[in-house]
């Protein structure tokens, strides 16, 4: 029989793997793929060290649910070694469905089917290869089961997963602001009425959470230059899948060629049994190598933004809290239609962005943090908390992104 495998991790220090289903997942082809897929997309082109990989964060946020189950049982509340193993196994898996540069490409090689909904076919078929050892973990993450609190450490405003990027994005990153306590607020997790609660002396802790999490989401996943660089990508490959669509040929690994040549949605998932093996072989090592053949391809755009992509010529970005009208649209691209020799409607659709981003730093009204008072009354944090009110953590930001490739 294998030992436990042991973990080194940069962040939390050792993790430990128990043999058998747990580490089985973890050797499970489909686990390993998450070696291959980086956990902040295209982040490195701001901060270099922002290399860490869906593999590392999902061990990450496993060790936190690790944690979270034996403080819950030291608070008393009966958790079975079964179900203590199924709530490990399905967060070890949540995130299984994230195809090459994460979020990016979720609108762009595929449509109309979330890395949520491929994560769940992605469990089936390794529940299948372990004899449906899988059932229970499953039923957890659909919410299925009658315990509903174990549902929400996967997935809640105060899930493994938030707690573990969070952290783990601020120290690769080197943003030092993102760090937050993520062991106390784990001790201060509770159960109340089969709902995840947290004891009032967390508080504190929680305001720390939801600070930081605003602050990480505009320095770092909204970073402009982030956003302009994901722009190049989404752009790149739109002019390749119509190239291909043109009857033009586009060099590709198989997998990546599928998802270019079809349009892909949830019914295409349903009818087309293969999409699924094309997609479980898909990572970012498949588009970096197109980019490098697709710098030297005879059409102008497709070579251009291939060479931005390899070269790190960003987009140029301004970010504006009005709507940019169409004249000024109208006039970006006349400017790259002329420098590049192209007509305006292909300057419009391959070589200019605008998008509207907008986040909130908590919505009541999405599963809310409850805190837990000696006298057993509930509040939400937003009526607990002395430093935040409802109306600063429920305003809606939204920002206007206007990214195009530059001139000269």
């Amino acid at each position: 029989m294998k030992e436990a495998k042991i973990i080194n991790d940069p962040v939390f220090g050792f993790i430990k793997i128990p043999r058998g289903l747990l580490y089985s997942i973890v050797e499970h082809p489909l686990f390993q793929r998450l070696n291959r897929i980086n956990q902040l997309g295209l982040a490195s082109v701001v901060y270099p060290g922002a290399r860490h990989t869906r593999f590392q964060h999902s061990l990450g946020a496993f060790h936190l649910m690790t944690e979270a189950v034996l403080s819950l049982q030291q608070k008393g509340h009966f958790i079975f070694d079964s179900e203590a193993e199924a709530v490990e196994a399905a967060i070890l898996m949540h995130d299984i469905g994230h195809g090459p540069f994460s979020h990016v490409l979720e609108n762009t090689l595929i449509h109309g089917i979330s890395h949520e909904d491929i994560s769940m076919m992605m469990m089936e078929e390794i529940n299948r290869s372990c004899n449906g050892q899988l059932n229970l973990a499953i039923s957890i993450f659909k919410n299925e089961y009658p315990k509903h609190f174990l549902h929400q450490l996967i997935s809640s405003q105060l899930d493994m997963d938030r707690l573990d990027y969070l952290r783990r994005d601020s120290f690769y990153t080197g943003v030092t602001e993102g760090n937050i306590g993520s062991a106390r607020i784990i001790k201060m997790l509770n159960v109340f009425d089969d709902a995840l609660v947290v004891d009032h002396k967390g508080i504190y802790s929680l305001e720390n959470y939801l600070t930081t999490r605003r602050l990480m989401y505009w320095q770092v996943y909204l970073h402009r230059t982030c956003v302009a660089y994901e722009k190049v990508l989404v752009n790149m490959l739109t002019r390749a899948k119509d190239i291909l669509k043109a009857g033009d040929e586009v060099f590709a690994s198989p997998a990546l060629h599928y998802f270019l040549a079809h349009d892909v949605d949830a019914e295409w998932f349903n009818t087309h049994s293969e999409a699924l093996s094309y997609y479980e072989e898909l990572d970012d090592s498949d588009i970096w190598s197109a980019m490098k053949a697709w710098k030297h391809h005879d059409d102008n755009i497709l070579s251009t933004l291939a060479t931005d992509m390899l070269d790190r010529k960003i987009f140029k970005v301004e970010v504006s809290e009005e709507p940019v009208s169409d004249d000024r649209m109208d006039e970006i691209a006349d400017r790259i239609a002329h420098q590049m020799n192209i007509c305006h409607a292909d300057a419009r659709r391959y070589m200019m962005s605008l998008n509207t981003i907008q986040k909130d730093m908590y919505n009541v009204d999405d599963d809310s943090i409850t805190i837990l008072y000696k006298d057993g009354s509930l509040k939400d944090i937003s009526e607990a908390s002395e430093l935040l009110n409802v109306q600063l953590l429920s305003k809606k930001i939204r920002k206007f992104y206007l990214c195009y490739q530059r001139f000269g």
